[in-house]
């Protein structure tokens, strides 16, 4: 099986400011295999790098990043095929994640788990969302 690994081009606005944490942590944001895309967990950061405090804009940062990598891609959320999003503090979250997450998902849905965890890589990240991704023929 042969895999091709996503770079981010120098001219997304999405991913301004911190493209390189993908090379300084060594990993992609997404690779494709097997007819799949597999999208690294997405957080709440903002093209210059600042985290959000709500978690409605965390959450929409995190879409946005997925949104991104899928449009660089070729694909959008419609192909999502699973979803893993982790929580911080899920019970004062979940409204918020929910409101935002309407607007970027349709159906069908894909799969979905909503894991609640202790914490994330930043005390201030809420959220953070992995993908897979079916690819188009």
């Amino acid at each position: 099986m042969t895999k091709l690994a996503l770079e981010i081009p120098p001219n997304s606005e999405i991913f301004d400011g911190t493209r390189q944490l993908f090379e300084n942590f060594g990993f992609s944001p997404a690779v494709r295999a097997g007819g799949l895309l597999f999208i690294s967990g997405q957080v709440g950061l903002r093209p210059d790098g600042s985290i959000p405090e709500t978690i409605e804009e965390q959450t929409e940062c995190a879409f946005q990043r997925t949104q991104e990598i899928l449009r660089l891609s070729g694909l959008d959320f419609s192909d999502l095929v699973e979803v893993v999003s982790y929580h911080v503090d899920m019970a004062a979250n979940m409204q918020g994640f929910l409101s935002v997450k309407k607007v970027f998902t349709m159906k069908p849905y894909p799969a979905w788990s909503m894991v609640g965890i202790a914490a994330l890589a930043r005390p201030a990240f809420k959220i953070e969302i992995r993908s897979v991704a079916a690819l188009r023929n």
